[in-house]
């Protein structure tokens, strides 16, 4: 048995025990939660999503062996042991041909699949919740559309694994009702989660769809639903246990899958605990971890201005989304003044596609290669839970440090509430 299969065993005894996903490509962000796996010891779930890394490069510029070669490489030089990594696909599917017929936009999610197979990722989430250029736009998608689809997906890992010398067949994660990736386009008051009748149509028709391609369903360990969590621009909708409750009586009842959450980013520590306590096993976490770097690197910049350093981060994120609004125009709206103001400080986290962006990345580079140490009476004013450590001798000064240590701020949460021992 594999380790996600254990801890999700484990956690279906009752046990508060569960595993988070970060899935993410920023290289910072990824170094951060290595060097917080690393040094508490507990399985680390690094995941791509199929926008960021698929076959065609995505707006990333990698394909997924070169999301896996990243991240072994990463892995190395942060002292985390590989024994302690699974990497995973986020969101595999046809979303990023959706536009396209069915034909064509399943052909283009096989060929990405089968190359997150082929390179050995440990964890596929297979995701066809979403409607294709030929389905009917005023129709809500059937679960039975969305397993069969899955199915042949599921079929296209199973063989190119078993065409691969020594390779393993990673575990599933399925499900029709998965929240949108990097979180809702509208504000929502409230969510409601997964009636326990339509969890249990759900899992009854991938079963069947799994069935009739004569595959083993005991490889799906993860079915994602809404247990009532969801973020977006403005907002944040905390989970709430009452609510839930049905779901979760209705999963209690099914022994071999645990729940997938996805959007359970700038939850609570709190809030975080309640979702694994319930059978919420998997957590899945990206635009808050680039939303405390992209604060963490808007504090570096004041800091580093003090010091007589001047580098214009925040000018270089604002003039990448300017020069190309693809990622963001349609997340955002309102006046000029409140969509500037959303560009950068939204929870949705848009400005995490501008990055990578060659002047963003060069205005990064010179602050941590520029900085180097921040003098203590800074480090308390810009970052005052670092200083703490760094008083108490358990953290070095320099800005890297700094910045992965404040992102760990956010991977505490995570961590404690899948594996509150370490934090006891």
């Amino acid at each position: 048995m594999g380790m996600l299969q254990k801890i999700a065993m484990e956690n279906k005894t009752g046990r508060q025990i569960g595993v988070f996903s970060v899935c993410t490509s920023n290289q910072l962000v990824i170094r951060a939660a290595l060097r917080h796996a690393g040094k508490r010891g507990y399985p680390l779930v690094l995941e791509a999503t199929s926008n960021q890394c698929n076959q065609f490069g995505g707006y990333t510029g990698m394909t997924p062996k070169d999301y896996m070669d990243m991240v072994h490489h990463l892995a190395e030089e942060e002292g985390c042991p590989a024994s302690q990594l699974i990497l995973g696909g986020d969101h595999l599917g046809p979303l990023v041909s959706c536009h396209k017929p069915e034909r064509e936009a399943m052909k283009d999610a096989a060929d990405m699949i089968r190359a997150y197979a082929a390179a050995g990722f440990g964890k596929i989430h297979i995701d066809t919740s979403m409607r294709l250029g030929d389905d009917d736009p005023r129709q809500p998608l059937a679960p039975e559309v969305c397993a069969r689809r899955a199915a042949e997906l599921a079929l296209v890992v199973r063989e190119t694994c078993r065409a691969l010398p020594d390779a393993e067949q990673p575990v599933l994660v399925v499900g029709s009702e998965v929240p949108i990736p990097g979180g809702s386009l509208v504000h929502e008051d409230s969510v409601t989660p997964t009636s326990p009748v339509e969890i249990a149509r759900q899992i009854a028709a991938f079963r069947e769809a799994f069935a009739q391609k004569g595959l083993p369903f005991g490889q799906v360990i993860g079915f994602v639903a809404q247990p009532g969590v969801e973020f977006g621009d403005d907002f944040v909708n905390a989970y709430a246990p009452r609510r839930a409750a049905g779901l979760m009586a209705q999963m209690r009842g099914c022994p071999d899958l645990v729940l997938e959450g996805h959007s359970t980013d700038y939850q609570t520590r709190e809030s975080l605990s309640s979702l694994v306590r319930d059978g919420v096993a998997i957590l899945k976490v990206g635009p808050a971890l680039t939303f405390a770097l992209r604060e963490a690197l808007m504090l570096a910049q004041q800091a580093a201005g003090r010091m007589g350093v001047n580098v214009d981060f925040t000018g270089a994120l604002e003039n990448a989304m300017l020069a190309d609004d693809r990622y963001w125009k349609s997340y955002y709206s309102g006046t000029e003044r409140e969509v500037a103001y959303k560009r950068l400080f939204s929870f949705s986290d848009r400005c995490r596609y501008y990055l990578p962006d060659p002047g963003v990345e060069q205005a990064v580079q010179t602050l941590l290669t520029q900085c180097g140490d921040l003098p203590p009476a800074l480090l308390s004013l810009y970052f005052p839970r670092q200083y703490t450590k760094y008083r108490n001798g358990q953290l070095g000064s320099d800005l890297r440090t700094v910045i992965l240590d404040r992102i760990g701020d956010v991977l505490d949460d995570y961590a404690a509430a899948c594996f509150p021992a370490l934090y006891e």
